[in-house]
């Protein structure tokens, strides 16, 4: 990739643009930002500052918000911008992203806190499992994990869901590989491919994509990839790694039930609802504009309820009353829970903000408009560009997130140039990108191992290849979407 990037930027490839690549892209990306250099110097610059990014990720071992901050500081200089004018768009970027994007992460995190803290989220899980035969176990877990991931980040779905993979594997005396990758892959499609999720909503915000169309298309991309990644895949992984059934959950003998009930837990249908409401909301909103409809009064109140601010915060308010008064919570107790779930999240704000920086950076600079010409003389296809480039920062750093920012922010000029339903897919080839191999940089890599009581080979025989099948996958649908859409 980059030393396609470098021929580009020294006249090498003269090939035209690609028949997938909208016509009016030149003009788009004469329109963009001045260069701030020459186009080797830009090549450069890009080459150096997604360099210091990995290597303070990887060898420094420092966190990703510092990295992307010293990252946007080197490229802008190496640029050619001035020393005094160095963070200028940095600190641009991460205002307007955090603007945009952190409100939604903020109101994602409530509702995720209010569903694990009621008893929704069990309430959920015990009622699918209660209702499922032994045989059909990983399907079942791949609809808990892909219904529940909808509003709680990866890690947290993790924490919640493998103590129940655990329980049911010991009911059921089978491996726990068997329902454990399908419950993982759930959780990582959502991660990757659906918004309000962080890495899909920062690409949406860098690349201007409609979140809507992006929610509805990373359903239909979503669905087959868990079902082939997930319960299909996991018999053969379950073969290749044959793990007893657990004699213990998470070290106890008992299955492993929180020790502190609530008064009340919200009903299935409840739960559900409030998980799917805000996905209702904002796929609403996406047909009545695919429609035509939004200048009827009906359309324009579905259009409102469906902006993704508007879909969320309903959601909360709803999530409030159905997860907190409902469930015997006095309205002290719900403020306390609301200022509590903000505390997990404030690392992942500042990732995305610092993100947000480096994206701007890339944009001002002109170096990302450099990149954007080289895939276009190059003929390659924009999906499989930012699939590639997401892969590539992904397998180096080990952050999904970081590889999301990274390769949006190169592509953003790209998207520019593509209709509405083309840019939706872009978002979701990078989040599919994004989960590529996850191997030993990754921290879902070592929380997986420990979790299973697996050895780092059997990790990569399971979890790794998994990530690695899903990112395929889902690559692969996006594609198919991409010829008739």
């Amino acid at each position: 990739m980059l030393a396609t990037l470098a021929e580009a930027a020294s006249g090498h490839l003269t090939g035209q643009l690609p028949t997938h690549l909208p016509a009016q892209l030149p003009a788009v990306l004469a329109d963009a930002a001045t260069p701030t250099a020459s186009t080797p110097r830009l090549v450069l610059a890009a080459v150096l500052g997604i360099a210091v990014i990995v290597a303070l990720i990887v060898w420094a071992k420092m966190h990703p918000f510092l990295a992307l901050v010293i990252g946007s500081g080197v490229l802008a200089v190496a640029a050619g911008t001035g020393l005094v004018d160095a963070f200028d768009s940095f600190t641009k970027g991460l205002g307007s992203t955090v603007g945009g994007v952190g409100v939604l992460i903020a109101l994602g995190a409530i509702i995720g806190k209010l569903l694990i803290d009621s008893g929704g989220a069990d309430r959920i899980v015990d009622t699918v499992i209660a209702r499922t035969p032994a045989r059909r176990m990983p399907w079942a877990m791949a609809l808990v994990a892909f219904v529940v991931g909808i509003p709680l980040f990866f890690e947290v779905g993790v924490v919640l869901l493998i103590p129940v993979v655990m329980i049911v594997a010991r009911r059921a005396r089978m491996n726990p590989v068997l329902v454990g990758i399908s419950a993982l892959a759930g959780l990582s499609a959502l991660h990757g491919l659906v918004p309000p999720h962080p890495g899909p909503l920062l690409a949406i915000e860098a690349l201007g994509a409609d979140v809507g169309l992006t929610l509805g298309l990373g359903l239909l991309v979503a669905v087959p990839t868990v079902v082939l990644s997930g319960p299909v895949l996991a018999k053969v992984l379950a073969r290749w790694v044959p793990l007893p059934p657990p004699t213990t959950v998470l070290g106890t003998s008992g299955d492993g039930a929180s020790a502190v009930e609530p008064r009340r837990r919200p009903s299935f249908a409840v739960s559900v609802l409030v998980v799917l409401l805000p996905v209702i909301l904002m796929l609403a909103r996406a047909v009545v504009e695919v429609a035509g409809q939004v200048e009827t009064g009906w359309g324009g109140v579905l259009e409102f309820l469906g902006e993704p601010l508007v879909a969320l915060l309903i959601t909360t308010l709803v999530g409030l009353l159905a997860f907190g008064t409902a469930v015997g919570r006095t309205r002290q107790q719900l403020g306390d829970l609301v200022g509590s779930s903000f505390l997990p999240i404030a690392g992942i704000l500042l990732i995305v903000g610092a993100g947000g920086g480096f994206k701007e950076t890339l944009v001002s600079t002109g170096v990302g408009d450099v990149i954007a010409s080289g895939i276009s003389d190059a003929n390659l296809d924009p999906l499989l560009a930012g699939w590639l480039v997401a892969v590539l920062i992904r397998v180096a750093t080990g952050s999904a997130t970081v590889a999301t920012i990274t390769a949006a922010g190169i592509m953003a000029p790209i998207a520019a140039g593509l209709d509405p339903a083309h840019a939706a897919l872009l978002v979701l080839a990078i989040g599919a990108g994004s989960v590529f191999l996850s191997h030993v940089n990754d921290a879902g890599f070592w929380l997986v191992k420990e979790y299973f009581g697996m050895t780092v080979g059997q990790t990569f025989k399971t979890w790794s290849l998994m990530e690695s099948t899903l990112s395929v996958v889902a690559l692969v649908a996006v594609l198919l979407l991409g010829l008739v859409v």
